[in-house]
């Protein structure tokens, strides 16, 4: 680790007049609403809204350290691991640090990233702004009063956090990108140095920036201590049954997991060790555009209950609010990417500590725009190991800046922008854990059906709840399956809770047959290209090569 920059921000944070040490949830509160960064909804929770280029993540802007020594346990050849000269990200944290002694006030945040506590990771977060603690608060975790046992004890992490500051353009000419909706040099820098330990967020105001930061920051330290991470959501139900699901934003996981019937760990990071599941974070970050309180009850009320403000601190992000103080979730019109966050205890129904076994079930969600992918499937080792590796999704409007309709793509494990490391080391880990604990694995399309996006419909969420259930329970553990030909997947001939199981194969609910064909193959043929290109050299076993589609 550098102790150069941790000694002067140590320095730097001595001697200024005013900063505020682990502040507690109600001063961080009450700094947010009297400083103005957010306004006190009338329920109580607290609405921010940033810049329109932080309405969510910006990959382009999310860059890596290059060093020799540590180069080949990252693949380069991934679109969204941008390399960094040293000296450019040293000359950020430079700025950072000039930038943050002119500050009439500063807030240190130190918590911790992991439930288990011989992994769990120290992270000091050092920020201008109120909000952006209040948000460390609200998802990275309280340290675990035996810290000393864990792995990273004497490795913490620093993280900078200057969200409304801009970098000069031309200072950073030829160093960093150009970007084209400007101009000129982009002026945003989510940077890592995963060598030393250092984190800097630059001109993001998206409180997402924070969280996948450090999301990333656990996914590349992790499997050299032998621990899978996995962007995934984690329940346990009766007799301690434990679920993952995976899939990215959109795809239903927050709304899935939060299941009254069903403990939750978490909502989107976990950890698969020797010991079983265990949450990353302390809190939730949940999209909230067209929220139903009557479908999503338990989010719902955990954003917009009513309570003090002091005693709220659930942090509404961009979402449109009236006059009177009352959100209308509907509205898109400033992004499509609100975002809730609040603690776990917030919920009704969460796991305390939120650890558990190992996995009886795993999930894979896909939101198909296609609508030519089965409501469920059973996937067997090989098929998991293959989908874990496609991560095929449609990736929905606003959960990145510039993205506007669903566009199919292809998101190694379910999360390919937070996972730097070579596919194989992930991808081997997970066939491990399956062999070793005999998981079981279902791919659960919570896309469209009946057509493409923009002729289809979306499945309906309790339909797809009844589907999650029927898995989860073990109700499709012998149900009769029949072989998709295009896909290779074993699609179920009936599901408990489906009252129609014409629809479990997606071909039916098409008035199209041919076009039906069409669009399958064409999707087939999309997965057999990509497979190709990402992992033509990769070192993929031909077993779960030949599960591919269009193979």
């Amino acid at each position: 680790m550098d102790n150069e920059f941790t000694r002067r921000l140590g320095i730097l944070l001595r001697h200024h007049h005013a900063v505020r040490f682990n502040p507690d949830r109600h001063a961080l509160i009450n700094d947010a609403v009297a400083r103005r960064e957010a306004f006190v909804a009338r329920c109580g929770c607290l609405a921010t809204w940033t810049p329109p280029e932080s309405t969510g993540r910006s990959p382009k802007d999310t860059c890596i350290v290059r060093r020799q020594e540590s180069e080949r346990n990252i693949d380069w050849d991934s679109p969204n691991n941008n390399p960094v000269e040293p000296e450019t990200f040293d000359a950020v944290l430079g700025d950072a640090l000039r930038v943050l002694e002119k500050k009439r006030r500063l807030y240190v945040t130190q918590r911790a990233l992991g439930a288990e506590p011989s992994y769990a990771l120290p992270v000091k977060t050092v920020t201008d702004h109120a909000v952006t603690a209040l948000f460390t608060r609200n998802v990275f975790r309280h340290a675990p009063v035996d810290m000393e046992t864990s792995c990273f004890a004497r490795r913490p992490f620093t993280l900078v956090v200057l969200p409304y500051e801009k970098l000069d353009p031309n200072r950073y000419s030829g160093r960093l990108r150009v970007d084209p909706r400007f101009g000129h040099t982009s002026t945003m820098f989510i940077g890592l140095d995963l060598d030393r330990y250092l984190g800097i967020v630059y001109g993001s105001a998206y409180c997402g920036s924070v969280k996948k930061l450090m999301f990333t920051v656990m996914n590349y330290l992790l499997p050299a201590e032998g621990i899978l991470p996995l962007h995934a959501s984690a329940n346990e139900g009766d007799k301690g049954r434990v679920a993952l699901l995976l899939g990215l934003s959109g795809t239903g996981k927050t709304t899935l997991s939060a299941d009254p019937r069903r403990a939750l760990l978490g909502d989107d990071e976990h950890g698969w060790s020797d010991r079983g599941i265990a949450n990353f974070e302390n809190g939730c970050y949940a999209k909230l555009i067209n929220l139903d309180p009557a479908k999503e009850p338990e989010i719902y009320n955990a954003c917009f209950h009513e309570a003090p403000y002091t005693e709220h601190g659930a942090i509404i992000e961009n979402a449109m609010i009236y006059p009177d103080g009352t959100f209308d979730l509907s509205d898109d019109r400033f992004t499509p990417n609100s975002r809730g966050s609040y603690p776990l205890y917030f919920l009704t129904n969460v796991k305390t500590p939120p650890v558990a076994g190992h996995p009886d079930t795993i999930l894979f969600l896909t939101a198909d725009a296609n609508g030519v992918l089965p409501p469920v499937a059973r996937l067997t080792n090989e098929q998991a190991m293959l989908w874990f590796l496609m991560g095929y999704t449609s990736k929905l409007a606003g959960t990145e800046t510039g993205v506007n309709e669903p566009v199919t793509v292809f998101s190694r494990f379910f999360g390919e922008p937070f996972m730097p490391r070579n596919p194989d080391v992930y991808d081997h880990m997970l066939g491990q854990k399956l062999k070793q604990h005999n998981t079981k694995v279902y791919l659960v399309n919570t896309g469209w059906s009946g057509g493409p996006y923009g002729v289809g419909r979306r499945m309906d969420i309790n339909l797809t709840r009844e589907i999650v259930e029927a898995a989860l329970s073990g109700a499709l553990d012998d149900v009769k399956c029949r072989e998709d030909g295009v896909f290779h997947l074993r699609i179920p001939s009936a599901c408990p809770g489906v009252p129609d199981p014409t629809i479990l194969n997606p071909r039916n609910t098409w008035a199209d047959k041919d076009a039906f064909d069409l669009r399958a193959r064409k999707l087939a043929s999309e997965f057999s290209a990509h497979f190709d290109k990402a992992y033509g050299s990769k070192r993929i076993e031909a077993d779960i090569a030949r599960q591919c589609p269009g193979k």
